[in-house]
């Protein structure tokens, strides 16, 4: 499948699929890329969607720009090709990964998405930051005083990041499946669990699954969950 090229304001994109009314929005997670949309467009893109993916901040045709993937430069970049998607198609819906998600949410959470196909994403993003900081053995007083602290498993704690987190919480009100890997091991099942008690969403688990959907299994339960949940 050939996509289109395209630019939203400064924002590498990609259009995947014959000219439609209906159209999703694809954000890939960390360490992802614009093209991860593909595999997903070649499943709805027959049945009468396109596809809009982006590179987030410093990611894909991003990388090597001096910018950063945090919350505040984000957002702002998802409001933008929402926007974009809202002049070209009657209905939006979204499709996510991972920190995708959060990203998505917290961008759009006062926007009308016609529904979400979340798939390993994380949902609870506070929870998740103390967590890594319970790995790091990194108090919230030693962030705060430190600013940011590298950690073994690759990661910086940032405490400006906390800080915003908590200052933004998520509100959103959209009808939403999740696809969840039962050996996640970076978002706890109880956060998602939770999450889809308190906003009605549907959840599928794959029992045994990582939270990078990759293997061939995998990828064929990931086609059969998008196809069972098209409008």
């Amino acid at each position: 499948m050939r996509p289109e090229r395209v630019q939203i304001g400064g924002i590498p994109a990609l259009l995947y699929g014959a000219p439609a009314e209906r159209g999703y929005l694809f954000l890939h997670g960390q360490m992802g890329r614009k093209e991860e949309a593909e595999a997903f467009a070649q499943v709805v893109c027959p049945k009468g969607y396109q596809v809009l993916s982006i590179d987030l901040p410093a990611h894909g045709e991003r990388q090597g720009r001096g910018e950063e993937l945090v919350p505040w430069t984000a957002a702002p970049d998802i409001r933008a090709a929402w926007e974009w998607a809202e002049r070209r198609w009657n209905t939006v819906s979204l499709r996510a990964n991972s920190i995708g998600a959060y990203f998505t949410m917290l961008a759009l959470g006062d926007q009308a998405p016609d529904r979400a196909l979340f798939v390993s994403p994380v949902l609870d993003m506070e929870r998740l930051i103390l967590d890594m900081m319970a790995w790091a053995g990194v108090s919230e007083q030693a962030l705060c005083e430190r600013g940011e602290v590298p950690t073994d498993f690759g990661e910086t704690l940032s405490w400006a990041y906390l800080c915003y987190v908590r200052e933004h919480p998520i509100a959103w009100q959209v009808p939403t499946e999740i696809l969840y890997a039962g050996g996640d091991y970076l978002v706890s099942r109880q956060s998602v669990e939770q999450f889809a008690a308190e906003h009605g969403a549907g959840l599928t688990v794959l029992e045994g699954g990582e939270h990078w959907f990759h293997t061939e299994e995998q990828m064929a339960l990931l086609d059969s969950w998008v196809k069972k949940h098209l409008l």
